[in-house]
């Protein structure tokens, strides 16, 4: 099977439904980034020795793989698949993900600097790239509306990915880096 097929030469690429458009359009910019974030979680989830936090990772790429689906389809003209949607539930977990995360953390005195262990690092630039991920989806929603859990999802996960890296740091015993000091 050939991965190329020649027909993207044009600097065109086809929405799930089959509509093509630039590979400038604002939803390529919205999935791609979703994509570069799923990219750095695996790069984290290399980093991770907790079964657990590995799990969610998994989790959260599995449902950015979706976002990025749902993301790439063009719904004038074709339904979204279930499999593509996020719901209320995954946010509620999501939520859940960043109490659990948070319980054990001393409380944060200042606003820290990204850094840490090289674990943490990462994390720090996967929750960079989520906030611009979100921004990018935020701008898509102008032109072309998403459903408001798969916003709220995006905001949830750079929560998390914030939560998370101080939990790394703390957890391998790396001290946080304040601003400031």
């Amino acid at each position: 099977m050939r991965i190329y097929t020649g027909t993207g030469d044009d600097g065109t690429t086809s929405l799930v439904g089959g509509k093509r458009v630039p590979k400038t359009d604002i939803r390529l910019e919205a999935y791609g980034t979703i994509d570069e974030l799923n990219a750095h979680l695996g790069l984290l989830a290399t980093y991770i020795a907790d079964d657990t936090d590995t799990a969610s990772l998994r989790w959260i790429q599995n449902l950015l793989f979706s976002i990025g689906g749902a993301l790439a389809t063009d719904t004038v003209t074709t339904a979204l698949p279930e499999s593509c949607k996020v719901t209320e539930q995954d946010v509620r977990r999501m939520e859940q993900l960043i109490d659990d995360a948070g319980k054990s953390l001393p409380q944060q005195k200042a606003f820290i600097l990204p850094g840490g262990c090289r674990a943490a690092a990462v994390c720090h630039i996967a929750r960079t790239v989520c906030r611009r991920a979100e921004r990018c989806v935020l701008r898509l929603n102008n032109e072309y509306p998403q459903k408001p859990c798969l916003l709220v999802f995006l905001n949830r996960l750079s929560d998390y990915l914030f939560v998370m890296s101080r939990r790394i740091n703390y957890l391998s015993g790396s001290a946080e880096i304040y601003w400031g000091e």
